[in-house]
């Protein structure tokens, strides 16, 4: 009836029942109930009512925001790529912009059309779920900021300029409307093409411009000057841009304190025989700092169905911890606030490679090929000052937990997101290809050289928690369905961080039970200063200045390029095939570089049995590879 009100369905595929909006479990199957509110591109809804539902599921809740009412079912999925594919390549920045959930197709005057929607807009949403509203644009929320948090967005937007200007949408920085602040985190409500020739510095320098009369005191005068090298075009790059605001950020970061509480836990599951698994702190730990060093903060996951994947698991993590302890002390409250970003980053990478080549040489040794050899994935996060540094390999995942909200902030490297930050699929059509779970890479199946760990920094701030979980307890979403009821009353004071890592665990046994399970919790708080003193001007002539952010390099041991060329070019990829997948977790860890092998083994035995046979060939088209994919998250 038209007047019944909408229901959210269960996404339980044997359950299906319908619930109020504002359940957040199904009343019938007590399955999490998602509550995807979507931002609708452009003004297709404009003639349409809040409380109307379109295509039998899209609830509209204000002119350009809808649910998905059914978000059990998949998304109607566009029939070309050619206008979503900046979406699609910047990926790797979901953090900050929000990528393609699917189309919703709609009537208007009798002709269908599909309007693009987009997941994980920069929305608030209440507690009950029901009050939605967009997040402020950065204009109106800059003078209610702190002084770190009004550098934190400038360098945000910096790390954002050269990888959105290479996508031609670079011009969605300097659109009032598009820049939205959630917190700490600077996110984009879509992206717009450029014109032509597309915006340039000077062009950020002058919408920056009416930032300053309410920049706060002790930056006003910093941030002044950093505006005026801009458009005068003595800032001439994105890196320089970088380098200035870190130097404004490291001045800041020396003037708060970071009081940082580790918790790991780890756990075997209901349905395996061992623990491949490792973390450090080893599982069950929990550190204070003050008064304890604090240490780098690991997760592994040995690689299922392989032989020894405990053994690379903690190999991996004694490597590290040896290698990290040993060089430039990186560990400890005794580590400056003026700690060169890059030298981090290679520090930490340093440490993957070695753990990476350590696995890999008792692979050779014990004459593992193939399935046999040993490896792991790897997530590590390390406190420095006021940042936040993390460094993966594999799909062992960080979550960043906020009081507006939880952020995936890395990108699984697997098959599926491969595919999507080359442009060739949506991420939630990829998940559903067989092998899309498939690892492209991870520790112990070759020579570093091979092997490209991704590194980021976050600012920190305001007080938050980062999770570092294996996929035991990362798969099927959970993480998404529970932060609020379960990470979230850690932040309000309402819980403590042991008793949640304790309920993590759980929860991961008893909703997905298929794999080992091992997390870290790290909860930071941010203390400032009673009086900050003024932010030195900085000096714009001085060039050669460090502009890290987040990178991904080519050689673990050297840290000497800052780019991973066959992530920039996918004339290196051969685009995966495309055909349907089972389940997630029934899927091997099996990295492409094995899995290339025994498929040309199974060729080589399909020739010798059609020697002989004479038939039509099969055409089989080959893909246009000329597009560059986007960079690993290395925002340059």
């Amino acid at each position: 009836m038209e007047n019944d009100p909408a229901m959210l369905y269960c996404p339980n595929e044997d359950c299906l029942a319908a619930n109020p909006l504002n359940h957040n479990f199904c009343h019938q199957c007590s399955t999490a109930l998602p509550k995807r509110y979507l931002w609708v591109v452009g003004d297709d809804l404009s003639m349409k009512f809040p409380g109307e539902i379109l295509g039998d599921r899209y609830l509209i809740i204000t002119q350009s925001v809808v649910l998905d009412t059914k978000p059990g079912l998949p998304p109607q999925m566009p029939e070309s790529l050619a206008d979503i594919k900046a979406y699609l390549r910047l990926v790797p920045y979901s953090l900050n912009i929000p990528q393609i959930y699917g189309i919703l197709p709609y009537d208007t005057q009798g002709e269908v059309r599909g309007a693009v929607l987009l997941e994980q807009p920069p929305l608030s949403v209440d507690g009950s779920g029901l009050e939605v509203t967009l997040c402020s644009p950065l204009t109106t929320a800059w003078g209610n900021a702190t002084p770190m948090r009004q550098l934190n967005w400038l360098w945000q937007m910096a790390q954002l300029w050269q990888p959105l200007r290479r996508e031609g949408v670079v011009s969605s920085l300097i659109n009032p409307q598009l820049v939205r602040v959630q917190g700490g985190v600077l996110r984009l409500l879509e992206l717009v093409s450029d014109a032509q020739p597309s915006p340039n510095l000077p062009q950020l320098g002058e919408f920056c411009q009416q930032l300053i009369p309410q920049s706060r005191p002790p930056v006003t005068g910093f941030i002044t000057e950093v505006v005026n090298g801009l458009v005068s075009g003595k800032i001439s790059s994105p890196d320089h841009l970088i380098g200035i605001l870190d130097q404004g950020l490291a001045q800041l970061g020396g003037s708060q304190s970071v009081r940082v509480k580790v918790v790991t836990k780890t756990d075997t599951g209901p349905r395996r025989a061992g623990n491949e698994d490792a973390c450090y702190p080893v599982g069950g730990t929990v550190v204070s700092s003050p008064p304890e060093e604090l240490p780098v903060v690991i997760v592994c996951d040995g690689i299922g169905g392989h032989q020894g994947g405990s053994v690379a698991s903690n190999l991996a993590v004694e490597t590290v911890c040896h290698e990290l302890h040993q060089t430039n002390n990186l560990t400890g409250d005794s580590v400056p606030y003026n700690t060169i970003p890059e030298q981090v980053v290679c520090n930490l990478e340093r440490a993957v490679g070695l753990a990476n080549n350590q696995i890999s040489d008792r692979n050779d040794t014990e004459h593992r090929q193939g399935r046999e050899r040993m490896g792991t994935t790897l997530v590590m996060a390390l406190p420095v000052g006021h940042q936040m540094y993390v460094t993966h390999v594999g799909d062992s995942r960080a979550y960043w937990i906020t009081r507006q909200g939880c952020y995936q902030v890395t990108l699984d490297d697997d098959v599926a997101s491969r595919e999507v930050r080359l442009g060739y699929a949506i991420y939630r059509q990829a998940v559903q290809y067989r092998g899309a779970g498939s690892l492209v890479q991870a520790l112990g199946m070759g020579d570093s050289s091979s092997l490209h760990p991704t590194s980021q920094r976050f600012i920190l701030d305001e007080d938050g928690i980062f999770l570092l979980t294996s996929d035991g307890l990362s798969d099927f979403d959970r993480i998404e369905d529970y932060w609020q009821t379960e990470i979230l009353p850690v932040l309000t004071s309402e819980s403590d961080i042991v008793s949640v890592a304790d309920r993590l665990v759980e929860l991961a046994n008893t909703k997905n039970g298929h794999d080992n399970v091992t997390l870290a919790l790290i909860h930071y708080q941010v203390e400032y200063s009673d009086s900050l003193h003024n932010v030195a001007i900085p000096d714009l002539g001085l060039k050669d200045l460090p502009s890290w952010g987040y990178f991904s390099s080519t050689d673990s041991m050297t840290c000497t390029q800052r780019l991973d060329p066959t992530l920039l070019d996918a004339k290196n990829y051969q685009k995966t095939q495309v055909i349907p997948r089972t389940r997630r977790w029934g899927i091997a860890k099996l990295p492409l570089s094995l899995i290339v092998p025994l498929l040309l083994l199974m060729l080589a035995g399909s020739l010798l049995w059609v020697k002989g046979l004479i038939s039509s060939p099969i055409a089989v088209p080959n893909p246009t590879m000329t597009d560059e994919a986007a960079p690993s998250p290395n925002r340059d």
